[in-house]
């Protein structure tokens, strides 16, 4: 009998590394996350103005209540509505306190499993109220209702120089 063995082809280290010299990151909202990207100003007459990646958006209708992440450029990116099944089935009513609270905790964790940890929001709560306790939820769920400032590179004989958001210190 003939023993057939198999030859195991390795590739060379040298060849993988001349098609690929360095890692480069496809996400289109990169920029976005190492704060160097463009936020649009819009105009100076603009109320409440458009200076924002992402806004948080609350729709509340008489039937449902929406609540939005809408990017300044490509639309809605997550969206959550207490007209959803899995929501409805565990409320009450779907336009009450708890609604909103429970809107609060899906929306959170939505945003955060999306990769959305900050967004801007122009929503003015009232004390006690369910837009307050919406906020809070979303807060507590770990999501800013804040944008960091755009990173502008410091001048050399600038005294005070702001830590590059891309680059990890360890302590």
């Amino acid at each position: 009998m003939n023993s057939l063995k198999k030859v195991w082809v390795v590739p060379q280290l040298s060849r993988l590394s001349s098609s690929a010299p360095e890692f480069v990151n496809r996400n289109p909202r990169n920029l976005e996350r190492m704060r160097i990207a463009r936020k649009p100003d819009g105009y100076h007459l603009d109320n409440p103005g458009k200076k924002y990646w992402h806004k948080l958006f609350l729709i509340a209708t008489n039937r449902t209540v929406t609540a939005q992440v809408v990017h300044f450029l490509n639309g809605p990116v997550i969206e959550a509505k207490t007209s959803e099944w899995c929501l409805r089935k565990q409320l009450y009513s779907i336009t009450d306190t708890c609604a909103y609270i429970g809107l609060g905790k899906v929306f959170a964790q939505r945003c955060l499993e999306s990769g959305i940890t900050e967004m801007y929001s122009d929503l003015t709560p009232i004390k006690g109220g369910k837009l307050e306790k919406f906020l809070d939820e979303i807060v507590n769920g770990g999501i800013k209702l804040e944008e960091m400032e755009v990173y502008k590179k410091p001048n050399p004989w600038d005294m005070h120089r702001p830590e590059k958001p891309w680059e990890v210190t360890e302590e």
